[in-house]
């Protein structure tokens, strides 16, 4: 059978091997496929594996060969899932192989906004503390986190995950899901009242049309001054504008984002300017550790598929 990785770069850049995929059939690594390739690069593939690579109803039409699609991560939205089921073709993706490595990239990202490690590197590697009066100083208030509340909007694995390493901080923990849950990490709190009595907000929840830019002016307002948002979920569940009026109007102390609306983003995109914003190009996820068990959980969904007895099926 024929295999076609469609967008291999950023799961593996080279520091990883696709043996354990190449097993299963002759396999053919893309790093990236433009729109007007893929169905040239496709049109004999059993299984496409992709990650960001769009895979609509048209260009589905176009695949006779196609049985399974193995979405290479957990969000599958690039898949047209009701074509693919219309055409008999078995669409699989990568559950919970990042939950580590975003909680840990959530709280680097939490601890940047509290200590901001990096603004004093920079200070200095700049030789200002060469040049100092004094054997210490600080350029920005530095905030204790023992006591602080932290609001997580989305309970599953990641925000359960990123709750455990804040209890240990000694922050406490409020949460809010659609569906409540059985923990003693937090308590469950109305979303209006999280946002409202919390001292960090933190979002770990999928993107669903009704929560679309949930996240806007309204809710903001709601917030402390001295609060910050941490996202590393999806751009599209802020108002971005929103918040970057909120951020330079002093509304909230900060944010730090891992994810934004477009990416890549727009270079007028409000918040690559906006004040007290920390901004990571969406590698929360991009641990060695957790792409590798992106690839071993693909095989897995392979192996499966051709023993048929698919596991991790989205449609």
């Amino acid at each position: 059978m024929k295999i076609v990785v469609t967008d291999g770069y950023t799961v593996n850049p080279g520091d990883l091997g696709w043996e354990s995929i190449a097993a299963f059939g002759e396999l053919s690594v893309y790093e990236r496929t433009p729109p007007e390739l893929l169905l040239e690069r496709c049109h004999e593939a059993g299984i496409i594996l992709c990650n960001k690579v769009p895979l609509n109803r048209e260009n589905l039409e176009k695949l006779p060969a196609l049985r399974m699609i193995g979405v290479m991560a957990t969000g599958y939205n690039v898949v047209d899932t009701v074509a693919a089921r219309e055409k008999n073709i078995i669409v699989c993706n990568v559950p919970a192989y990042g939950t580590a490595s975003v909680a840990q990239h959530t709280i680097a990202l939490l601890l940047e906004l509290t200590n901001q490690a990096g603004k004093h590197w920079d200070s200095v590697f700049a030789g200002e503390w060469v040049r100092s009066k004094d054997w210490s100083y600080a350029k920005t208030a530095l905030i204790e986190l023992e006591g602080k509340t932290l609001g997580i909007v989305g309970f599953g694995h990641i925000g359960m995950r990123t709750a455990g390493i804040a209890k240990g901080l000694g922050m406490e923990i409020c949460y809010y899901s659609r569906t409540r849950k059985e923990t003693t990490l937090a308590e469950y709190c109305p979303l209006e009242t999280l946002f409202s009595k919390s001292d960090v907000v933190s979002l770990h929840c999928p993107l669903q049309p009704d929560n679309l830019a949930f996240v806007n002016r309204e809710l903001i307002q709601k917030m402390k001054r001295s609060a910050f948002l941490i996202n590393t979920a999806r751009g599209q569940l802020i108002a971005e504008q929103d918040l970057a009026d909120a951020l330079n109007n002093g509304l909230i102390a900060g944010a730090a984002l891992d994810v934004l609306s477009a990416e890549p983003p727009q270079s007028d995109n409000p918040l690559l300017s906006a004040k007290n914003c920390i901004i990571t190009p969406h590698n929360a996820w991009m641990s060695r550790e957790a792409r590798q068990r992106i690839l071993t959980i693909t095989a897995d969904n392979i192996n499966s598929f051709l023993q048929k007895n698919p596991v991790h099926v989205v449609n």
